[in-house]
């Protein structure tokens, strides 16, 4: 499948690419997603004469398509992808959600997925390979924008709480063993949060402890593994009772459903920990 490339941008985002190296002329192509940033997308495309051939919008928040102008002045008639419903320059192809896009030159095909909730219109592009052309069977990666973190989730902006609820539990739905791309890196902050939720947890202790030596060796911390996002993100755990009855009796509410442990988890994090 293609490969991934890491282009860090402004203070914890991260911009990715999405390589492959054609057999038949050796030539490299490359998705954009989310660039923030042209600057550090450009120095990566030059240093391993990369070509791109199309950008992957999740959102409209000025880290996520500020660059796009400049990468359209150095790479003029890339296309841009991105969700139809939001105000974002460039689009050349507006997308509604569940659209399945493939590009040859980088042997990959995605499904759009709607995700949406820390803004109204945000989507998701689900990667895999377009050589097996079955994402059951094929090791998937998401690439989520916002609305999924390492260890927690985003904020809720022009959305709404309970879209993005729902956007968390569509994501909970694909292959453990996908891998997730968010945009930035703010996982230890995080799972500092995922403690409040549940103290006595040892697998967040456990990923806490691995995912600071990633840092300290001056490694991204994603992208993570749903089946870890499950054990230990308390945004994607909201269902469990014991997870239900912590958040009731931190925030004083008396909560009924999943979606309503959700809002007040989210509320509580805003207030209190952020």
């Amino acid at each position: 499948m293609s490969c991934i490339i890491t282009v860090p941008a402004f203070s914890d985002n991260y911009i990715w690419l999405i390589c492959n190296k054609r057999r038949d002329d050796n030539k490299q192509f490359a998705a954009i997603v989310d660039p923030g940033d042209a600057a550090p997308v450009i120095t990566a495309l030059e240093k391993d004469n990369i070509q791109p051939i199309v950008i992957l919008i999740t959102h409209f928040h000025h880290d996520h398509v500020g660059g796009i102008s400049a990468l359209l002045e150095r790479y003029p008639d890339l296309p841009v992808y991105g969700p139809a419903s939001e105000n974002i320059p460039h689009i050349t192809h507006p997308l509604k959600g569940d659209e399945k896009l493939k590009f040859d030159a980088i042997d990959t095909s995605f499904q759009v997925m709607n995700v949406h909730g820390h803004t109204a219109g945000h989507i998701a592009y689900y990667a895999f390979d377009s050589l097996n052309n079955d994402r059951d069977n094929s090791t998937g990666r998401l690439f989520c924008g916002d609305t999924l973190f390492a260890g927690g989730c985003g904020r809720v902006f022009n959305g709404t709480m309970k879209d993005l609820h729902d956007s968390l539990h569509k994501i909970s739905q694909l292959p453990e063993d996908t891998l997730i791309y968010c945009a930035h890196e703010y996982t230890l902050d995080n799972l500092g949060f995922a403690q409040w939720v549940e103290p006595d947890s040892g697998d967040i202790v456990a990923r806490i402890d691995a995912d600071r030596a990633l840092i300290d060796n001056d490694q991204a911390t994603v992208p993570s593994l749903l089946s870890l996002e499950l054990a230990t993100n308390p945004f994607m755990r909201t269902h469990l009772p014991h997870v239900a009855t912590r958040v009731a009796e931190a925030t004083g509410k008396s909560l009924n459903n999943s979606t309503e442990v959700f809002t007040a988890m989210r509320e509580w994090k805003d207030s209190e920990y952020d």
